[in-house]
């Protein structure tokens, strides 16, 4: 009998001990959608299981109210912390939607032409084959060339976006501007560039002063890797037999306005229902942000200012971009006929576009036909 109270004794500490050290998942909900929520939660769960990922943020808004955000995982393995909703995390090529708002808001305020060529600007970047007016640059129309793969991998160390220039600024174009559409991280780097020139700010300013500061994103900021970021999340890539391992060092301050900036999925969905609904965004403002370049041909772009142009099955417009990095990566996909904005950000380096902003869409959208299909991928 001494025995037997001994080990319900010992039980019943391994029991608390063990709620003790269970994690509760950081997350807020609307209970009107829980229903749709559930499923949301689940899209998710499995898409960071297959994909091995650490941590991730997740945040949905609906007629412009926040209706769930969470943290899930871990945002450092080493140290057993769980990810909350306020960590920030790369996210990736999704940072160029922040410069492309600083560089209307200046051309708004006539700080900056679209019709200005580059050297107007910076003095001492080199002539080039073809007229570059900076107007190319934030549609990728501009006929820079694409990064090379072993610009992916720079580290960087203590470049500033000014001498980052120098890893392309005497190559020539591939194309006369506004002739064809190239994606092409170098276009925002330049354009950041442009920007600091123009106003003698440094990029981080700017980014403060035109975005963070008046749309009250709290945690969004350029990553510096020498600097304490409170909050900021370790970076995972995975090996070549998939297991999880720390991401290498990479100092991305030269690149911030195309790939440098932390951020998470509260943030982006903030910045998304501030673009639907804020008065910080005059109605020209909006038009001109979503509006296709015209190209060669008749054609028309299919990005503008940092946006894919996408629609969705019934012919609606929706605003998607995603993109990844060193470590983490991002999606966010704007709906504006359902006032619908979904994103998400991993601290795992984004390989593929397969984060379910589509399918968690989907929960919230109206049933499309059964000969329709919905969008489940974003153009390259």
């Amino acid at each position: 009998m001494k025995h037997f109270f001994s080990i319900l004794i010992l039980v019943a500490i391994l029991l608390v001990l063990w709620a003790c050290d269970k994690k509760q998942a950081d997350i807020i909900y609307d209970k009107s959608y829980i229903d749709e929520i559930k499923l949301v939660r689940k899209d998710i769960a499995l898409y960071i299981t297959r994909n091995y990922i650490p941590g991730a943020t997740f945040a949905i808004a609906k007629e412009n109210k926040l209706i769930y955000s969470e943290g899930m995982g871990y945002a450092s393995k080493d140290l057993d912390v769980p990810m909350a909703r306020e960590n920030k995390l790369r996210i990736g090529d999704v940072s160029e939607l922040f410069t492309c708002i600083i560089y209307l808001k200046l051309v708004e305020e006539g700080v900056l032409n679209p019709d200005s060529t580059v050297q107007h600007y910076i003095h001492d970047y080199p002539a080039t084959n073809f007229e570059l007016a900076i107007k190319y640059l934030p549609y990728h129309t501009s006929g820079i060339r694409k990064e090379y793969p072993s610009e992916n991998d720079w580290s960087g160390l203590n470049i500033n976006i000014q001498k980052g220039l120098e890893n392309f600024m005497n190559d020539p174009l591939n194309s006369p501007p506004g002739s064809s559409e190239e994606l092409s991280m170098l276009n925002t780097n330049l354009l950041g560039a442009v920007m600091e020139k123009a106003t003698n700010k440094k990029f981080p300013e700017l980014l403060k002063e035109y975005v963070t500061a008046p749309l009250h994103l709290t945690n969004t900021i350029v990553d510096n890797p020498f600097a304490t970021i409170k909050g900021r999340s370790d970076f995972y890539d995975l090996d070549m037999l998939a297991q999880c391992i720390n991401a290498p060092f990479r100092d991305m301050r030269y690149k911030a306005p195309s790939k440098g900036v932390l951020s998470n999925a509260e943030d982006l969905v903030k910045f998304g229902m501030a673009i639907l609904e804020s008065d910080y965004f005059s109605n020209e403002f909006k038009e001109n942000l979503f509006k296709p370049a015209d190209l060669y041909g008749g054609f028309k772009s299919n990005m503008a200012n940092g946006w894919m142009l996408l629609r969705d099955s019934q012919g609606r417009a929706m605003y998607g971009r995603y993109g990844g990095v060193t470590g983490g990566g991002a999606s966010i996909l704007i709906h504006p006929q359902e006032k619908l904005v979904i994103a998400g950000v991993i601290n795992l380096t984004l390989t593929k576009d397969n984060m379910p902003v589509f399918q968690i869409a989907n929960h919230f959208l109206e049933i499309p036909k059964s000969d329709e299909k919905v969008e489940t991928e974003l153009p390259e």
